[in-house]
């Protein structure tokens, strides 16, 4: 059975760089075995977003935001296993990123 991640994606202006990490990361993730679902909040708002059950069912959620997230509050119950990056970390070595947090 695969492990599951979830992840956000949100940068300051919502365009290139959100969408870029949530392709490498899931690209990254399932390369590393995981099942993955990825959520954007950019200018065209909210999109793939995640259910109360993608959340409670996955292993891990990675919050890479550089802005307050829409709908903060899912993740409240979830805080032992939440990994909070920046955008940049994703975008830049996602392969890493996953390497040195989703054991």
């Amino acid at each position: 059975m695969s492990k599951k991640v979830v992840a956000v994606c949100a940068c300051p202006v919502g365009a290139a760089h959100t969408y870029l990490a949530a392709d490498k990361f899931t690209k990254a993730a399932e390369k590393a075995g995981f099942e993955v679902k990825v959520e954007t909040q950019g200018l065209t708002g909210v999109e793939d977003e995640l259910s109360e059950e993608d959340i409670e069912e996955a292993d891990y959620v990675v919050l890479a935001n550089e802005v307050p997230l829409e709908g903060e509050e899912r993740f409240e119950d979830c805080e032992d296993k939440t990994i909070h990056c920046r955008i940049a970390e994703l975008v830049h070595d996602s392969a890493g990123f996953i390497a040195e947090n989703l054991v």
